[in-house]
């Protein structure tokens, strides 16, 4: 793995494929057609990808587990990657509950939640809701609250993600033909959602780990030790040198966090 802190690579080659399936598919729940796949063998592990992105985003993280010994869930977010949607808004709450039908599709009792910006809220929700299904939450790179993010400024990483981002979406989307109406939908999700108080936050008892990079474009870093010291059973960890873009600036660096996680928190 090579390092790609500007994300030229990410913008030009994308990538890596997914390690093999051995399970993948699409399953009904909610008008939407939700896509996941199963890969390995081992503790469970379902990773979340951020919004706009789709599960192809997570390749060096998936494989190194993979390698690991882990069994890895996979799943598009809706309206993501290969996942369809209604007409019905984005929500996080929703998007957790997509997250259950998968798990009970697979008959997966129990997990290890690796998310990822919007996925890192999705998997903390669906902890909130579902404690007994969770091991434990890698918090990557998200906000709980509006006051948590700083307000935007277009980087070129940001835009050469964005870039990569439209050009996946026109290549596995059902519906590639609604690239905008789609990041409209998403971003009206982001302006409200999620906002947790510091009393919903307390009543969250599995073991979470807050993670941010050192240069986050979109997280201030008081609010990710807000989330430390709030949640009761949470710890804090900053990875120097990378931003909101971590799994594809620095995979090894990132994936040494995630494996460290695991050795803690896995779901056996």
């Amino acid at each position: 793995m090579t390092e790609d802190l500007d994300l030229t690579q990410f913008l030009t080659a994308g990538t890596p494929p997914l390690p093999p399936a051995a399970e993948q598919g699409w399953l009904e729940h909610d008008g939407a057609q939700i896509w996941y796949a199963v890969c390995g063998k081992g503790p469970a592990v379902v990773l979340l990808h951020g919004g706009l992105g789709h599960s192809g985003n997570w390749s060096y993280l998936a494989s190194m587990l993979v390698e690991a010994g882990y069994r890895v869930v996979l799943i598009d977010s809706r309206g993501h990657g290969r996942s369809t949607r209604d007409e019905q808004p984005y929500s996080y709450e929703r998007m957790a509950a997509d997250v259950l039908a998968v798990m009970d599709n697979i008959a997966l009792k129990k997990a290890s939640f690796i998310g990822w910006s919007d996925g890192a809220c999705t998997a903390l929700i669906f902890a909130a809701h579902h404690p007994e299904r969770t091991a434990g939450v890698f918090f990557f790179a998200c906000n709980m609250d509006p006051t948590g993010t700083k307000e935007f400024h277009a980087t070129p990483e940001i835009e050469r993600c964005f870039s990569r981002h439209r050009q996946d979406y026109l290549a596995l989307s059902a519906t590639p033909d609604c690239f905008e109406d789609f990041v409209a939908a998403v971003s009206k999700m982001m302006s409200s959602q999620p906002n947790y108080s510091p009393n919903d936050l307390q009543k969250i008892e599995v073991p979470v780990e807050v993670v941010l990079g050192e240069h986050d474009e979109f997280i201030k870093p008081e609010h990710a030790t807000y989330l430390a010291a709030t949640l009761p059973n949470a710890t804090l960890t900053m990875i120097p040198g990378v931003s909101h873009f971590a799994p594809l600036q620095k995979p090894e660096v990132f994936n040494a966090q995630v494996l460290k996680f695991l050795q803690k928190y896995s779901a056996n």
